[in-house]
């Protein structure tokens, strides 16, 4: 199984988000969240995530839940919301109703293009009603961690996004102002693997509110630099 993902073309699939590992009696729970945007990319994850993640040491069992937004039968996407729809599924593999737990709290948390795994490794003693509590725990967590994880993400994408504009607009702004030398000093992009790794997403959003705040500086410095006469 390993070869086959090592063969691929793609990276092999990674957690977006991890729990905390719960211990009761002997037994694990840990759960990890996965992007996924329909069932065959959720299994391929499963299918990693046991066969491989965990292929030294297997969990007694591997629930999970996905749930992805795609299009309707069809459907090209460009008449709205309403030409989507959410599909989803779970498979329990022996932990009987494990699997609901999972897909109960991926829609309270309203995770969506993913699959969240909670993994048992069974010790030896039964726990009754309390494993449910302890998937429930795992997936929560997971899931909160995903969405977090998911917003930086897109703030991030907003940022490169508004650091592209900021920098076209200086050089425009250079270049009315006949300092092309200027364009060049501001040309280096920044790197913003830090803040892909952080939890902080309150500081990714002032870093866009600033961007957005400094673009609107530059376009007001275009049209006061353009409506002054060329002073020779």
């Amino acid at each position: 199984m390993l070869d086959l993902f090592v063969r691929t073309s793609k990276p092999p699939p990674a957690p977006l988000a991890t729990s905390q590992e719960i211990r009761d009696r002997g037994s694990t729970f840990i759960a990890n969240a996965f992007r996924a945007s329909n069932d065959e990319e959720a299994r391929k994850a499963v299918n990693y995530l046991k066969n491989v993640m965990h292929g030294q040491k297997r969990a007694t069992h591997e629930m999970y839940a996905w749930r992805c937004m795609v299009l309707k039968q069809g459907k090209t996407g460009l008449g709205g919301e309403e030409e989507f729809e959410v599909k989803q599924g779970n498979e329990d593999d022996g932990e009987k109703f494990g699997s609901a737990r999972v897909m109960k709290i991926m829609q309270a948390e309203g995770v969506i293009d993913a699959v969240v795994v909670v993994s048992r490794w069974y010790g030896g003693e039964m726990l009754g009603p309390a494993r449910f509590n302890h998937i429930e725990i795992c997936a929560r967590e997971a899931c909160r961690a995903f969405r977090l994880r998911d917003e930086i993400e897109e703030e991030v994408a907003t940022l490169r996004s508004l650091d592209d504009i900021l920098a076209t607009l200086r050089s425009e702004l250079a270049a009315v102002k006949s300092q092309p030398e200027e364009a060049k000093t501001n040309a280096k992009k920044p790197d913003y693997d830090a803040l892909l790794a952080t939890s902080d997403v309150n500081k990714v959003r002032r870093l866009v509110a600033a961007r957005e705040k400094a673009i609107q500086s530059v376009k007001m410095s275009i049209q006061k630099s353009k409506a002054q006469p060329n002073k020779k």
